[in-house]
């Protein structure tokens, strides 16, 4: 896609700090990292989000995202690491391009949680499932 950052990180038209590559998908450094050793994973071929992109894309970066989470922690020695992925602009997301941030963290290190949330009842759970699922639930 013409105009896509990611795209032209992916396809070397544009500078990165590499991690590592494979013939599906390219890790990153991001420039505005949360913390040291703040990889980006994206696929080489262009979706938009989550909704876009193949089944198989989607492994296919799962895949590299594990090897990267693996070398981040030989490397860097994190206490955690944190695995997101953002879609659509209200969720966060500010490259159009499907990507997920791999973030080593570690204890005191000042980064919060994306969200503190109240815990939902039986009833709440039981509504939204419903509207989920049609009322149809696989096996449990």
């Amino acid at each position: 896609m013409s105009d896509c950052v990611f795209c032209d990180i992916a396809a070397g038209r544009s500078p990165s700090y590499r991690v590592l590559a494979d013939e599906h998908t390219v890790a990153f450094l991001d420039r505005r990292p949360a913390a040291p050793g703040h990889t980006l994973v994206v696929p080489r071929v262009h979706a938009r989000d989550v909704w876009e992109i193949s089944e198989a894309s989607h492994g296919e970066v799962a895949g590299m995202v594990h090897r990267v989470a693996a070398l981040l922690r030989t490397a860097l020695a994190p206490d955690g690491v944190n695995v997101r992925h953002n879609s659509g602009a209200v969720a966060g997301q500010d490259v159009f391009h499907y990507h997920v941030h791999v973030v080593p963290r570690w204890h005191d290190d000042g980064l919060r949680a994306a969200w503190s949330s109240a815990r939902a009842s039986a009833r709440e759970l039981e509504q939204v499932l419903e509207l989920i699922t049609g009322g149809h639930r696989g096996p449990a």
